[in-house]
């Protein structure tokens, strides 16, 4: 006996069911430290990794939340949808800089402040770019094997913050600041 063709409203389900699957497996989501660079303070965020965006942005209510000092474009952005219209939640008149912390990485960068609604920072295809992730699809891991030279100078700026720490420790806990012979890599004396 032959099988039936399949049915017209079959075969749409299972393209709506590929077109589901494509559009989870694009969207790639991490949790990523952010810091104030005036006071230090920060808030771990879900961050969306989106390479159809063009830039990085931050949610402006979020901005506003955690006291994000909001530095004023000297003319604003406009803020075009997908389809190319212009979109309705206005334009971006503002940025902050921050510090982010994913993993061993750390990175100083400036980010539009706009409105994004639940979504609360998005890294563009700029950031992607300039990055070269690896990412794994299947388990969402995400690797940063191949950052540009800059995020290596922000390793070093790391690696002081977290030498100064240290020596803070000893000298809370009575210990010489320094060992005989060791240096610090920062640029101020401790002693």
């Amino acid at each position: 006996m032959a099988e039936e063709p399949e049915s017209t409203a079959k075969k749409e389900e299972k393209k709506r069911d590929i077109r589901r699957i494509f559009k989870i497996l694009r969207e790639v989501w991490l949790d990523i430290g952010i810091k104030k660079v005036d006071t230090h303070e920060g808030v771990t965020v879900k961050v969306l990794l989106d390479s159809s965006t063009t830039g990085m942005f931050i949610d402006k209510e979020m901005a506003k939340k955690y006291g994000f000092k909001m530095t004023k474009l000297e003319r604003p952005l406009k803020v075009k949808n997908v389809d190319g219209t212009e979109n309705s939640r206005g334009n971006i008149t503002h940025q902050v800089e921050v510090n982010i912390f994913y993993k061993n990485h750390v990175e100083r960068m400036r980010i539009d402040v706009c409105n994004l609604g639940k979504t609360k920072v998005i890294l563009g295809l700029p950031w992607l770019q300039a990055h070269n992730l690896e990412i794994n699809w299947e388990t969402r891991e995400v690797k940063m094997t191949r950052c540009p030279p800059l995020c290596e100078r922000n390793l070093a700026v790391k690696e002081d913050i977290e030498q100064r720490k240290r020596i803070e420790k000893r000298i809370r806990n009575g210990i010489p600041a320094l060992s005989k012979g060791e240096r610090t890599t920062f640029p101020f004396d401790l002693t």
